[in-house]
């Protein structure tokens, strides 16, 4: 399965994040306002951003989201914890700058990976911030269930602070 395809959307492509991402990445995630719901609010900040970066590339999973028109970097995703034995990958570790909020670009983002990914595993699962509405709204608008109970992760961790949404392969 392929954790860092170059996918092509009708506004924006995401790619590979590479070491040369930083600067781009971290300037459209120092806004405050981005953070402000999350369960690490202070992740516009450079140290805490420097490790929120360091792990994505540690993940093998990470994606860096442009714009088409422009290729400006507006945001970053990931895949992470694989779990063969249920089906299904997480997504996450998802930002994107202010300006890009309330139109479609969460939805094309999501879409164009979970269409890459469900050619590999039955369901994605995604981590929210049990007190993220913004974020809980955006994965009901894209047809994310709301899984009862606690959900493991696919690295056997488990996240009291957080619920799980589920997007099983049409």
């Amino acid at each position: 399965m392929d954790l860092q395809p170059v996918l092509l959307g009708t506004t924006v492509e995401l790619r590979p994040t590479v070491p040369e991402d930083w600067e781009a990445l971290y300037a459209a995630a120092s806004d405050p306002l981005i953070w402000e719901v999350h369960p690490e609010p202070n992740r516009w900040q450079e140290a805490a951003f420097r490790t929120y970066f360091e792990r994505a590339l540690e993940s093998r999973g990470s994606l860096t989201i442009r714009d088409r028109e422009t290729q400006a970097v507006i945001g970053a995703s990931r895949y992470v914890y694989p779990d063969p034995v249920r089906d299904e990958i997480e997504i996450g570790f998802t930002f994107l700058v202010r300006s890009r909020w309330g139109g479609g670009c969460n939805r094309e983002v999501k879409q164009l990976m979970l269409d890459h990914i469900h050619r590999y595993v039955g369901a994605a699962v995604f981590a929210v911030g049990r007190d993220n509405v913004r974020s809980r709204r955006a994965m009901e608008k894209i047809g994310g269930v709301l899984q009862d109970g606690r959900h493991e992760r696919g690295n056997g961790q488990w996240l009291a602070d957080h619920v799980f949404y589920r997007i099983a392969r049409p």
